[in-house]
């Protein structure tokens, strides 16, 4: 059978700016080439038996030669394979697409193009420096920095781009800017026409460095500027001063520990990135099911005898509802019983079941929905918590206390996830993390104990910010020091009180 060849953009740096169709192709793929300026978190839309081949390249560090990409398409297509070549911005803009497609056609084997945005325009504008400006620069060009070494000569015409061309945009060129420069210089281009050195253009690391053309070259060797970046020349490098807007962002420059479960970081990578946070994602636990599911089971087959159900957190809702969806049930086994939820994140999971949480207290934690629950408890009423495996006994000895009976069943457990704690050590240590955020005890537990003996010293080295006032308390216990503690224990709480920090 034969396949078929994708030679996919993955966009300049920020991962968001993959397309529609780039994605769709990505979630097919039985096999992805991918470069080493595509943004890992691309391949999460994989599916999950996916063959991953790197074939990166970096200055004078070539893990495949560019022949032998080549022919690995060739193969993997004569293979059958259906194969994403996932390439860092454009594949058709010096990102050798071309190349690719031509050893593909000299083996008759089919390809499609999926563009990408280019580093050249997006570079630039998350800079805030538009390639264009009406009364600025009606034109620009789109360089090499780095022609083809085999050539022999330069091709370069620089008498014609040196002051034909408006704004120019050079990639890949750090390495060579004292040439280039020294070329532009020669042709005419004034040596004190404004210029830029982006590193990282699109993603929290981005680096704007402002100079002039005959000072670009000593200024990236001051401040050792290193690729992958770009090099921009023209007047329209002056609006960056009015225009600037990513590296304004809130929490740009910043790096963030996200210890959430895997499964659950996404939300809160999201909103960090979005106010301009470079997040690393090295989950504290896991999401597991219980030894045995044989309580909540049987929970489950007597529902009709208990007066209230009790959330205690969003994953309480979906491991019961799968249990009870695997015994035939489904919402209408709830009814004539009360439900209450900690937290309004908790009760919206329980509207995507069908259900509306008869109570939720306006403070998210299991003092909240005592208090909520006064009056509402009689003796002899029966509880059902079905909960984490491990977790405060407050709220089922209240309920006790007020003549319940109550009925406490692990519906999941956390356990300590599989992150490297050495390296998250090494971060810390050298000062490379400003931010941690813990969203629950377990998370702060956990992450301890994936540090070792150093946990509480290098945690200390850094801020960190807690969803509420029971996880603060659990650093506190721990010999941590809570920077930041949320008013409103939601994750759009822990946003707010980290955006005042």
């Amino acid at each position: 059978m034969q396949g078929m060849v994708y030679l996919v953009g993955a966009g300049p740096g920020d991962y968001k700016l993959i397309s529609v169709k780039a994605v769709e192709y990505i979630q097919q793929a039985d096999t992805i080439v991918y470069d080493r300026l595509a943004d890992d978190r691309l391949l999460a839309y994989a599916r999950p038996d996916v063959e991953l081949i790197y074939v990166g390249k970096a200055s004078s560090a070539h893990t495949m030669r560019q022949e032998d990409i080549n022919q690995l398409l060739v193969d993997l297509a004569k293979a059958g394979k259906k194969v994403v070549r996932l390439k860092g911005g454009d594949p058709f803009v010096f990102g050798r697409g071309g190349e690719e497609a031509l050893k593909l056609v000299e083996n008759n084997l089919p390809f499609e193009v999926v563009p990408g945005i280019t580093s050249a325009i997006s570079v630039p504008a998350y800079a805030g420096i538009p390639v264009t400006h009406r009364g600025v620069a009606t034109s620009f060009a789109v360089i090499t920095g780095h022609e083809d070494p085999t050539k022999g000569e330069s091709t370069m015409k620089w008498d014609k781009l040196a002051t034909g061309v408006d704004t120019l945009v050079f990639l890949m060129g750090v390495e060579n800017l004292p040439y280039i420069t020294g070329q532009l210089i020669k042709n005419g281009r004034p040596a004190n026409t404004p210029a830029a050195v982006i590193r990282w253009g699109t993603k929290p690391e981005q680096e704007v460095l402002i100079t002039t053309v005959g000072q670009a070259a000593a200024d990236v060797a001051a401040q050792g500027i290193k690729p992958p970046a770009i090099f921009l020349v023209g007047d329209v490098v002056q609006l960056r001063e009015q225009l600037a807007w990513f590296d304004q962002k809130p929490l740009f420059g910043k790096t963030v520990l996200v210890t959430r479960a895997r499964e659950q970081a996404s939300a809160l990578t999201a909103k960090l990135e979005a106010l301009g946070a470079r997040c690393l994602e090295a989950p504290a636990i896991k999401i597991v099911p219980p030894e045995s599911y044989a309580e909540l089971d049987a929970a489950i087959a007597r529902l009709a005898a208990y007066q209230w159900l009790i959330f205690t957190s969003v994953n309480g809702v979906e491991h019961f509802f799968t249990r009870l969806s695997e015994a035939g049930g489904d919402a209408r086994a709830l009814a004539g019983i009360k439900v209450a939820a900690i937290g309004v994140q908790t009760a919206e999971r329980l509207r995507t079941y069908g259900i509306k949480a008869d109570i939720v207290p306006g403070e998210f934690r299991a003092e909240g929905i005592i208090e909520a629950l006064k009056g509402k408890i009689e003796p002899g009423m029966k509880i059902l918590i079905p909960r984490a495996l491990v977790a405060r006994d407050i709220l089922p000895e209240k309920l006790s206390e007020m003549g319940a009976v109550v009925e406490v069943v692990p519906a999941y457990q956390t356990v300590t996830a599989a992150t490297n704690g050495t390296m998250l050590a090494d971060q810390l240590a050298a000062g490379k993390i400003d931010l941690i955020t813990f969203t629950s005890s377990s998370t702060v537990t956990n992450l301890l104990a994936i540090l070792g003996v150093r946990g509480v010293e290098l945690i200390n080295k850094t801020k960190t910010a807690c969803i509420g006032p029971i996880t603060a308390g659990t650093c506190r216990e721990n010999g941590i020091k809570p920077d930041v503690i949320a008013e409103e224990f939601t994750i759009d709480g822990l946003i707010s009180a980290i955006k005042e920090m």
